[in-house]
């Protein structure tokens, strides 16, 4: 009798410890939530996030990807976000100037470059921004949602080209789409970031935006007040920074702020 009593205390004392090392795994892992602009994808889920997760085995990235402004409306409704990413000052400002990032967490951490490009193969004889009205088709963010937008809309009124361009113009809801847009001949040629432009080998560069005639493409990092998971996305904020970070983004051509 005292002997399966014995036996009996045994088990049970397995199955607690068990039950206590599960709990505690579960407690360890952590998933945080990342809004980035649609122009960081590649090099996010292609390298940083496996990288990141590496390094971190107890804490998952779930990223999902669309246009800053489309990200900026999302978290002011009260999306489940963790960290932000966007491809402009304007919308984490905007977040920023509502009390929704965390104090002094904002990063303005790359850089990248308003380039213009062509389908491979380019048959319009564009070769730079005035070249554009001779295209029937032109793409382009939408300036009241797409950074990428809002960047060309500046460049060419600059360039005093705006009002003859919107016309032609057909707009993305996100600069990859603007992209594809290019690459399938859909259009005839379309304004991107040169981190894009560089992902798709059915499209070419043929201008960059010249010297002064775009405000700096600066993407900021920030981390959203509503977080429940302070201290993990703060190693995520903190990782992109990092020197393997950079090497990973300026393999996808951008460059650190």
């Amino acid at each position: 009798m005292k002997k399966n009593l014995c036996l009996f205390l045994v088990i049970i004392s397995t199955l607690f410890l068990i039950s206590c090392s599960d709990t505690q795994k579960v407690q360890s892992d952590t998933t945080i939530l990342v809004s980035a602009a649609a122009s960081l994808k590649n090099c996010m889920e292609n390298d940083l996030i496996p990288m990141f997760e590496q390094k971190n085995p107890n804490i998952k990235i779930n990223a999902t990807y669309d246009s800053s402004g489309k990200l900026q409306a999302q978290i002011e409704e009260g999306a489940d976000v963790d960290v932000f990413m966007s491809a402009a000052e304007k919308q984490m400002n905007a977040l920023n100037e509502k009390g929704l990032i965390v104090e002094n967490s904002i990063v303005p951490l790359l850089e990248n470059e308003l380039v213009l490009i062509v389908p491979k193969g380019n048959e319009n004889n564009i070769k730079d921004f005035d070249d554009m009205l001779n295209a029937e088709i032109i793409a382009v963010g939408d300036p009241e949602s797409v950074p990428a937008g809002q960047y060309a809309k500046e460049l060419l009124e600059n360039l005093d080209l705006w009002d003859e361009v919107s016309g032609k113009s057909s707009l993305g809801t996100n600069v990859t789409e603007v992209l594809n847009w290019v690459a399938e001949g859909s259009a005839d040629t379309g304004i991107v970031y040169a981190t894009d432009a560089a992902s798709n080998d059915k499209v070419e560069v043929v201008s960059a935006a010249p010297e002064g005639s775009v405000s700096k493409v600066i993407y900021p990092v920030g981390i959203i007040k509503a977080t429940t998971k302070l201290d993990p996305s703060k190693s995520f904020v903190e990782f992109l920074q990092t020197d393997d970070a950079k090497e990973i983004f300026a393999k996808y051509g951008f460059k650190p702020n």
